[in-house]
């Protein structure tokens, strides 16, 4: 991709649908702080954004069945009824060879509290074929009215996949998957993505989950990101002053992707112990533990996270 047709696909004024994937937050006892939890998904709903539980930033890899209904059934009782959530699907734990049968047993959890599911990747379809592939999220996506599909890098987990584009043609034309979140981190990957929705299915959402390229946006991604649970009344703002044309976004938009860079650096995976100190500087929650399974940050953390605030004005 040129340059020149870079700058082609920006798309100025343009409404932004944000997600967050919502931490959640642990307490000094090492149990799940539930109730700033809550507060936490109404802030990020108040705030313009949707929530999205059950993701990586939910330590979804972690967690026992019986912690993801009780993350699904807090977000319901958090949000009240009717406000949609994104939760996720993810199977890799759980025992059995019928794979779109195990992704149906998560969904009907998740939409039973009326949530959209977002299918994780698992690794049992690492070495399958494209159709075979696709035949698998047909049977699983089949009579649902909305899920999301996920291609996630492996810097994030061991069962991401980065798909090729007949892949990608293949899930587009899946009537019931809506979107999409691409989480490769790579920018041409992400805009080849958006050319096949461009040719293929305008109606089909392209979020983005590059940390490390927020501004993906301007060229006709929206998002589900873990750093905006980290700021999300930044991150609208920020989507607010896009729409409007407002000079102010660019500040505001290099402070936020300032955040991204170092919370995201690596190893990747403890990012979600950058997300607790900084939402224990800005006083969302009360500690940064984290689930004791997640890799941690050296003790100066807290150091960078404050100079992070300070240029967002937190």
């Amino acid at each position: 991709m040129t340059i020149e047709n870079l700058l082609k696909r920006k798309k100025p004024g343009r409404k932004i649908e944000g997600i967050a994937a919502a931490l959640l937050p642990y307490a000094d006892d090492g149990k799940i702080a539930v109730d700033e939890f809550q507060k936490h998904l109404v802030a990020t709903q108040n705030a313009g954004l949707q929530n999205a539980v059950n993701m990586d930033t939910g330590y979804v890899n972690y967690l026992t069945d019986a912690e993801k209904s009780d993350v699904l059934r807090w977000t319901r009782e958090a949000l009240g009824p009717n406000v949609p959530f994104v939760a996720g699907a993810y199977i890799e734990h759980d025992p059995g060879d019928d794979i779109a049968a195990l992704y149906r047993r998560q969904m009907e959890a998740i939409t039973t509290q009326g949530g959209t599911p977002i299918l994780f990747q698992t690794r049992r379809l690492h070495a399958k074929s494209n159709s075979e592939k696709a035949a698998v999220y047909a049977a699983a996506a089949k009579g649902y009215s909305a899920v999301l599909a996920f291609e996630l890098g492996q810097m994030f987990a061991p069962n991401g996949e980065i798909f090729d584009d007949d892949m990608i043609r293949r899930l587009l034309d899946i009537p019931e998957i809506k979107g999409m979140k691409h989480s490769s981190l790579d920018r041409l990957i992400e805009l080849r993505r958006l050319d096949l929705r461009d040719q293929h299915r305008p109606d089909f959402r392209i979020y983005t989950g590059n940390d490390l390229g927020i501004d993906m946006i301007e060229y006709g991604s929206d998002y589900l990101l873990g750093l905006a649970t980290f700021a999300p009344e930044k991150f609208s703002e920020r989507d607010r002053l896009w729409a409007a044309g407002n000079d102010a976004y660019f500040a505001l938009s290099d402070a936020l992707q300032y955040l991204g860079n170092v919370a995201f650096r690596a190893p990747v995976p403890a990012y979600k112990h950058s997300a607790a100190a900084f939402l224990q500087i800005t006083k969302r929650i009360s500690t940064a533990r984290t689930h004791p399974q997640s890799p941690t940050r050296p003790p100066w953390e807290l150091e960078l996270m404050q100079d992070c605030a300070r240029r967002l004005a937190l």
